[in-house]
């Protein structure tokens, strides 16, 4: 979303408001499997003594997946958005986006808020075991039929002592 902040460039304390739903398809990353249609992206573009400083909210449904059994679970999530808008191309502000002529770009925001607040890592619980790496069973519901794997460098002691 492109916001035209032309009315309130030249005006300290004018505010331009927002509120729009992203298209977030395509933002899997780490444990985000899926997002959900619906997010909402709002808040208000402010002039500040001459900056443009934005003060929002991303609301948005995913789906994770856990990094040890890949169950997944759907949760709802809120994130904070804060940026200042700069005509100068290389700012040290490390939240500083420039303006495209007097379009300042919403999407880049909400983007990059995303990114990074999603999650690498995803468990279910604390103490998840995960997949049986031979059978592929979930060890949350109790151990598997595989029983215990013997190292081959003692596999020769295991053949004595079935002779006995």
């Amino acid at each position: 979303m492109q916001l035209d902040v032309r009315e309130i460039i030249n005006i300290p304390g004018a505010k331009a408001l927002f509120d729009y739903e992203p298209d977030l398809s395509g933002m899997e990353t780490g444990a985000v499997s899926a997002v959900l249609p619906g997010a909402r992206a709002f808040g208000a573009v402010e002039n500040r003594a001459g900056v443009l400083h934005l003060d929002g909210t991303l609301e948005v449904s995913v789906v994770y997946e856990c990094s040890r059994c890949l169950k997944t679970e759907e949760r709802s999530l809120s994130l904070e958005l804060r940026a200042v808008f700069t005509d100068e191309e290389d700012s040290d502000e490390p939240d500083a986006f420039s303006l495209d002529g007097n379009l300042a770009d919403i999407d880049e925001i909400v983007a990059d808020a995303f990114i990074l607040h999603s999650e690498e890592r995803y468990l279910c619980r604390e103490d998840c075991r995960g997949l049986c790496p031979r059978c592929g069973a979930d060890l949350n519901e109790g151990p598997c039929g595989c029983g215990k794997e013997i190292d081959p460098r003692l596999a020769v002691l295991r053949q004595l002592l079935e002779t006995e």
